[in-house]
């Protein structure tokens, strides 16, 4: 089993007081803590091995490079796949954007389809609908069940001839439902249809293996597993990133370039245009192996007994309404309290020490859908606590009866 109190001493951050108490951080969906080897590893690069990768032959330039590339390899093993399908971008909305424009422009045409969900985040859903605009192509939504859940039948009933790329969570940011990824890849492909997982949720609270889903495209951000910020990754099948024309031009890229004519280098530096950003991505690696050395299933199993703690802790409430749908993963729990702000909700959590996320959480279609403008949530990972989900409750306590409900 998993022990978060020898895990949360890595965590620099965790010792400080906030407002005058200890901070119990809560708000791992947004973006997650960095353990001491990331930020070591940050002032490491910069103090001995600074240097422009891919270019130079001196030492500095070749360390460099070889620490970026060992990252590559080392996001490659996490995913299981190879190093040349493995693209570094700033952040997973960039790989979302790129697949958007470079396979999109590419291979939408006027009257093909796109299908999303109702439960994605805007990062996997405006880049589609504006591919639609430009290629005159049409966007359709697979709605939800009662119970919140995708609703498959008419997921397979939307699927057409004309289904181009099927683009899915594989984690809801808000509810934590996850949709039942096998069977869209599955169904799409029958109808030769591409996949694209937002694995943003997902990728640091559990085991993904792109070979063994059989997703054409995977994207996900460094900072929600540990890692920095500023570091993305697009995941391609080879064939299809082969297919795809560079996203963004300039030094780095260019395999021949004459005065008015160039050729690029092979996937995946095609899509790295320019000077990308090294340190960040160096000091990755150190973040996938801590999440290796503890293990992925153990850090699922963790993340669910936590959430379901507090979404017992909470239900004790009835002021309070919970978002918890079935068929949940990870450690994400939204809730509203009657006559409160969500923001209101969020402030009192604040001055208690307890760090929670208010608002639409990027997810306003979904919103529509429940009828509300905005949730309170909680999010939990591998270094929280039963007492940081306590404190939360006692946070919850002073929200009530502030408001005198």
């Amino acid at each position: 089993m998993l022990d978060p109190m020898l895990i949360k001493p890595h965590f620099p951050i965790l010792k400080r007081n906030v407002n005058g108490v200890p901070l119990a951080y809560l708000d791992n969906a947004s973006t997650t803590q960095k353990p001491s080897v990331v930020i070591e590893a940050l002032k490491n690069y910069y103090e001995r091995s600074n240097a422009n990768i891919h270019r130079g032959i001196h030492t500095l330039s070749e360390e460099s490079t070889a620490l970026y590339e060992a990252t590559r390899k080392s996001v490659a093993e996490f995913i299981h796949a190879r190093n040349e399908e493995i693209v570094f971008t700033k952040n997973c909305t960039e790989g979302i954007n790129l697949v958007a424009y470079s396979w999109g422009n590419t291979f939408i045409s006027e009257g093909d389809e796109i299908l999303v969900s109702s439960l994605e985040h805007h990062a996997n859903l405006i880049p589609w609908q504006e591919l639609a605009k430009r290629k005159h192509a049409h966007l359709k939504v697979i709605p939800l069940k009662e119970d919140l859940s995708l609703d498959m039948d008419a997921y397979a009933s939307l699927l057409s001839e004309k289904t181009k790329i099927v683009c899915v969570t594989a984690l809801s940011n808000v509810l934590g439902i996850a949709p039942p990824i096998r069977e869209i890849i599955h169904l799409a492909h029958q109808r030769n249809a591409k996949v694209l997982i937002d694995a943003a949720q997902s990728i640091g609270h559990q085991t993904t293996n792109v070979k063994d889903i059989d997703c054409d495209f995977l994207v996900f951000s460094a900072h929600k597993m540990l890692g920095p910020t500023g570091v993305g990754v697009l995941y391609g099948k080879k064939e299809l990133l082969d297919a795809m024309p560079p996203f963004l031009y300039g030094g780095d890229m260019i395999q021949r370039v004459q005065q008015y004519e160039s050729s690029y280098r092979e996937a995946p530096w095609k899509f790295e245009a320019g000077t990308p950003n090294i340190a960040d991505v160096i000091a990755f690696k150190h973040a996938i192996d801590f999440l290796k050395n503890i293990g992925m299933e153990k850090i699922k199993k963790h993340d669910e007994d936590l959430r379901a703690y507090a979404v017992e802790k909470f239900l004790a409430y009835p002021q309070v309404k919970m978002y918890c749908p079935k068929n949940v993963s990870g450690g994400i729990v939204s809730f509203t309290v009657s006559g409160v702000h969500p923001h209101d909700i969020a402030s009192i959590f604040d001055s208690q020490g307890v760090a929670i996320r208010s608002g639409a959480h990027c997810a306003e279609p979904l919103m529509d859908h429940l009828g509300i403008q905005a949730t309170a949530r909680m999010s939990m990972y591998l270094y929280n606590t039963k007492a940081d989900v306590e404190r939360a409750e006692l946070a919850l306590q002073k929200t009530l009866k502030t408001f005198k409900i």
